[in-house]
């Protein structure tokens, strides 16, 4: 298994932080469906006040291009992407178009 760890903002207000973890309590099965098919087993999100950290865990042969391609060929997950879009900002130095960035491995015990 692999695991990744992914870093994102949250747009700084708290009644739409508030509507962002509430759509998370139950996400549609469509877009859970597609998180399992592309090879994620494990998914967890953290928040310290409007930053977010999201934890990965999937196959070995797993790949971000893979679950992209994917994605922009499912509809359901487009219009999530899209909504989910209105509560997210990119964290400063983020690549144009990018929502969630790879956090870096400094330290393991």
């Amino acid at each position: 298994m692999k695991r990744y760890i992914l870093l994102l903002d949250l747009v700084n207000d708290e009644k739409l932080i508030a509507e962002y973890i509430n759509y998370h309590k139950d996400i549609p099965a469509a877009i859970k469906n597609s998180i399992f098919e592309s090879g994620i087993t494990s998914m967890e999100i953290y928040r310290f006040q409007d930053r977010l950290v999201m934890e990965i865990i999937a196959v070995e042969d797993f790949s971000f291009e893979r679950k992209n391609k994917l994605d922009v060929n499912n509809s359901q997950v487009v219009a999530w992407e899209k909504l989910m879009s209105a509560y997210q900002k990119s964290i400063p130095g983020t690549p144009e178009n990018v929502k969630w960035v790879s956090a870096e491995n400094i330290f393991k015990l």
